[in-house]
């Protein structure tokens, strides 16, 4: 069959309409959660197995730090509270002495009184003897307020010990999110410091793609739209996945400097966040593109 003018013109048409409509509708880069963890207390670490690329459920241990010094603290704060907790039943022993004693002058007062109406006894001893109970009655609420104050000694000691166990507790560095490892900043045996990053756990499971925006484009999509997003594939072309706008930028902004072109840096543009299942295939950082 004889190739004509007409039909080389038709097939460049097509070709045109083909490379058209595989263009990409928007150009960015993949964004995962990331969290960077630190330790709460200071000292050396003592357990960190992790490995970067590891995967890690939510409150999963990542680190521990050395505990020494916070148990030994712990076991003087309980010899502590042993002591005042010997002095308050000291101080029950001796009321119970003191109540008994109270109770034998009162069996004694009451003879006493029948002896009174005999003319028996006198009224000396009748005073002598209330009298002893009104000291032996003082007695006991004075070492009743010895108890109050060693009570108060007992709850600092409860509050000492509270506070051991939360730093024993923080010492534990553990995960605040299922995700991956995918940095590591210390090593087992080294010393760290409050605050200081140890890790870097991201959550992989659903990755954002952050692309720009013309004005012109604003128009066609909302969010929650769904629509396709797609990265290199090797020879193989593209692989394709289906993702959801969560994001739309309220005002227009210069294009990022990201962008190589100077011409397209100057360009207003608004930004658009695309949220996608990830299937492992696409990383934080990775380049993807967005057809609507």
């Amino acid at each position: 069959m004889r190739t004509t003018p007409l039909m080389i013109i038709a097939a460049f048409i097509l070709a045109g309409c083909s490379n058209k409509a595989d263009e990409a509708d928007a150009y960015g880069n993949f964004e995962a959660a990331e969290v960077i963890v630190s330790s709460e207390t200071s000292g050396r670490i003592v357990k960190f197995d992790i490995t970067e690329g590891s995967e890690i459920e939510k409150g999963a241990e990542i680190a521990l730090i050395d505990t020494t010094l916070f148990h030994l603290q712990k076991e003087e704060i309980k010899a502590g509270m042993y002591s005042v907790r010997t002095r308050l039943s000291t101080i029950d022993a001796q009321n119970d002495i003191l109540n008994q004693q109270i109770a034998n002058l009162n069996i004694n007062i009451g003879r006493i009184e029948n002896m009174l109406k005999d003319d028996a006894a006198t009224k000396k001893q009748y005073d002598d003897l209330t009298g002893q109970v009104a000291v032996l009655q003082k007695q006991i609420a004075a070492n009743n307020t010895q108890k109050a104050s060693i009570a108060a000694e007992l709850s600092v000691y409860e509050s000492k010990k509270a506070t051991l166990n939360e730093q024993l507790s923080r010492s534990s560095v553990r995960s605040p999110l299922t995700g991956t490892i995918i940095e590591k900043y210390s090593e087992e045996g080294e010393l760290t410091a409050a605050g200081k990053p140890l890790a870097k756990v991201a959550d992989l499971s659903f990755i954002k793609l952050k692309v720009y925006i013309s004005g012109a484009q604003l128009g066609d999509i909302r969010i929650g739209q769904n629509c396709t997003v797609r990265v290199d594939d090797g020879k193989r072309g593209y692989k394709s996945f289906t993702g959801t706008i969560s994001y739309i930028s309220g005002k227009a902004e210069f294009t990022p400097k990201i962008i190589q072109t100077k011409e397209e840096r100057v360009t207003l543009v608004y930004s658009v966040t695309i949220d996608v299942r990830n299937d492992g295939t696409m990383k934080s950082g990775m380049p993807g593109e967005a057809i609507f």
